[in-house]
């Protein structure tokens, strides 16, 4: 494994970092997390020198941070930093402060979490942020010891992460989706260079877009054989980050042993400015050709979910997707109607009451409304019913 400086830490993180948001689950329920694959997976990443694991409140309907409570017991805990985030969102009054964080600390079987964000802030959540004084309680909090570090995690745009990163001097670190594809959007390649300079480690989510990047289409897999050194797509995706030196630590949130294993083996052949000038140009090419073939930047964060109305929102605009990405729309129709995670049919776009709660939550700020609409017209009549 290789290791990289965190901001101003004496420590250095792990260049892959474990992101407990898409652990293994039994038949696809997001809140009931498959344990044993998912303790397998931790414990190999931090055997191979993973110090580094990232969760959240919300994750897996709340289970996450239940999971690796119970997961980093028998001396894993003592191995690793521990990173988890303050559900912002939820914070109505000063009491929520502490009445959250004494549930994560139960939750995570812990006294000390090591490193705090807060949770996802945009220009809603960061205005609530300081209207409740969260900064206060952070500084109060972290002289009592109770947690060590104050990050943030990011989803607006970069002028609102400039703003976030200059009001307050206590940062120690900042998490912000980058990828080859998202060098512009939110923070961005300028965010990425802004929050490095000022100090702070960054630490990237979403390196391989939610898995978007792994599976490519014809047109892209001939431009990856153009490479003189052969790497999967999502090497080439991690290897792209790692090349540079503001990056502190790369997230990735696995889900199957064989990403554990594969991430590790990346993670231990990398280092800054390993690409060379041709391979660079090589990826920005397979950017220029990706932008060409996608219409929804979804990422499948989940963050639409629960939809009030049951509808499957980040299943049905991947199926979208990889069916204009494919070019394959009629098997994709198919998929709609017919696809196992999308149970019943009220789980479908048409099941959609425009109620907006999904708009409000996506850090993509994607029209869902819109795009169900125009996937259920478009996959409508069911095969069969022509």
């Amino acid at each position: 494994m290789q290791y990289r400086d965190f901001g101003p830490l004496d420590w250095k993180g792990s260049a892959l970092g474990f992101g407990a948001m898409r652990l293994p689950t039994i038949d696809n329920q997001f809140d009931q997390i498959d344990e044993e694959h998912a303790t397998r997976m931790l414990h190999y990443a931090i055997d191979h020198g993973v110090n580094y694991v990232d969760t959240a409140y919300p994750y897996h309907g709340g289970k996450s941070e239940e999971f690796l409570g119970r997961a980093l017991q028998g001396g894993y805990r003592e191995r690793v930093k521990l990173a988890t985030k303050m559900p912002t969102w939820l914070i109505k009054s000063p009491d929520d402060f502490d009445r959250y964080f004494e549930e994560q600390l139960e939750r995570l079987q812990t006294d000390l979490i090591d490193l705090y964000l807060l949770h996802s802030l945009d220009r809603k959540k960061w205005d609530n942020v300081l209207e409740h004084r969260v900064l206060d309680w952070a500084e109060k909090a972290m002289a009592d010891g109770r947690f060590g570090y104050l990050g943030f995690s990011f989803h607006d745009s970069y002028e609102v992460f400039e703003e976030i990163v200059d009001y307050y001097d206590g940062w120690t670190f900042c998490q912000i989706q980058y990828n080859y594809m998202d060098i512009e959007e939110q923070a961005g390649r300028q965010g990425l260079h802004y929050a490095a300079d000022k100090g702070l480690a960054v630490v990237i989510m979403e390196p391989i877009r939610g898995g978007q990047l792994t599976n490519p289409p014809p047109s892209i897999e001939e431009i990856w054989a153009e490479a003189s050194v052969e790497r999967t797509p999502a090497d080439w995706a991690l290897q792209w980050l790692w090349n540079q030196p503001q990056v502190a630590v790369v997230l990735s949130g696995m889900s199957e042993m064989q990403h554990v294993e594969e991430n590790v083996v990346s993670a231990d052949r990398s280092a800054v400015g390993s690409l060379s000038e041709e391979e660079l140009a090589l990826v920005g090419r397979v950017r220029e050709r990706y932008r060409e073939l996608i219409p929804i930047p979804c990422t499948q964060c989940g963050y639409c979910q629960p939809c009030p109305s049951g509808v499957k929102i980040p299943r049905i605009l991947d199926i979208y997707n990889e069916g204009e990405m494919y070019n394959k729309m009629e098997r994709a129709r198919r998929t709609y109607w017919a696809d196992w995670w999308i149970q019943e049919g009220d789980e479908r776009a048409d099941a959609c009451v425009e109620c907006g709660e999904c708009e409000e939550a996506c850090p993509q700020h994607i029209g869902i409304i819109e795009w169900l609409q125009r996937i259920h017209q478009e996959f409508s009549p069911p095969p069969g019913e022509e």
